[in-house]
């Protein structure tokens, strides 16, 4: 490990306040600007579902659509 004296040092505290600035300035600038936020979401693409298809049918649907296809098997 480096002293504190040396240029690796100040290099890596400036790294490590560079890493601790940034993700604080832009969580300042997005938390007290709420039209920032709304600029930077309204560009990007969210899930978009698609329309809701025909329901399937009941069980007393299905059950009566059995009974007929076993009396026209029957019949037939």
């Amino acid at each position: 490990m480096s002293s504190l004296g040396t240029s690796k040092g100040i290099l890596e505290i400036a790294k490590f306040g560079i890493y601790v600035t940034i993700p604080i300035f832009l969580m300042y600038t997005f938390a007290n600007n709420s039209k920032n936020l709304q600029k930077f979401m309204g560009n990007r693409s969210y899930v978009v579902y698609p329309p809701e298809g025909p329901r399937p049918p009941s069980p007393e649907e299905l059950r009566e659509m059995a009974r007929e296809l076993a009396r026209k098997r029957k019949n037939g």
